[in-house]
């Protein structure tokens, strides 16, 4: 959506923040890319480094053949931990916001 050329500074200000709030307020603007995290065959606790509550993970490497999916439906510190289980040990760097 184009801003026609003629408005007044307060009627731009209001249009565009009403189209970049939107953007701005994008969680995955925060992603941290943990590096080279070992999960084990099993339970694996990760700190996230976040400083808030997880709110989505997504692996943006993995190095070896592994199914990986989380418990933070019973984590007990989700604003500190992301908790993974995997099929096998394996190295895999995530995403986390």
């Amino acid at each position: 959506m184009a801003l026609p050329r003629n408005l007044t500074w307060d009627m731009a200000n209001t249009k565009w923040a009403a189209q970049l709030d939107p953007v701005l307020a994008n969680p995955l603007n925060g992603v941290i890319i943990l590096k080279n995290v070992s999960l084990i065959n099993g339970t694996t606790t990760i700190n996230h480094l976040l400083g808030a509550k997880l709110q989505g993970w997504f692996l943006t490497r993995v190095r070896g053949a592994a199914t990986i999916y989380d418990q933070q439906d019973t984590n007990p510190n989700p604003q500190l931990t992301l908790i993974l289980v995997s099929n096998a040990a394996v190295t895999v760097d995530i995403g986390v916001f």
